[in-house]
């Protein structure tokens, strides 16, 4: 058994809120994909705003958006741990990148279909092509 206390010290929520800021600051100025993504959902905000999208549609595309984002940042902290870890080929961090990345895919996939439906309802909606 160890000499040592198990509780440590509860860190001040500013001090929390610090290290997520710069944790978001390195994942967004880490990854270009990142920008890739922040740009696209900028997209879709814009096209949200000119279709009008109602309160329920919002959250479905915020969700949408909110789910890629942070299977972004997921994958780059996979990204950097791997780094730290050694920067040889390894099989087993090879594959938990795969496993990262196809975090992000299915999330943006899942997102586009979501958009798609949204904004297609909504264009159907505007044209005529359905009552709404």
């Amino acid at each position: 058994m160890s000499d040592e206390p198990t509780d440590r010290p509860q860190r001040p929520w500013p001090e929390k809120f610090r290290d997520a800021y710069r944790g978001l600051k390195q994942g967004v100025r880490g990854q270009s994909s990142f920008f890739v993504h922040f740009f696209v959902s900028a997209a879709v905000v814009a096209a949200g705003l000119a279709l009008g999208v109602d309160r329920f549609e919002w959250c479905l595309l915020v969700l949408s958006i909110s789910g890629v984002l942070t299977a972004e940042m997921f994958n780059s902290a996979l990204e950097s741990m791997a780094k730290a870890i050694t920067h040889e080929s390894n099989p087993h961090l090879g594959g938990a990148l795969d496993i990262g990345s196809a975090a992000v895919l299915i999330a943006a996939i899942t997102a586009a279909v979501v958009g798609s439906i949204v904004f297609l309802n909504r264009l159907g909606e505007i044209l005529g092509w359905w009552a709404g």
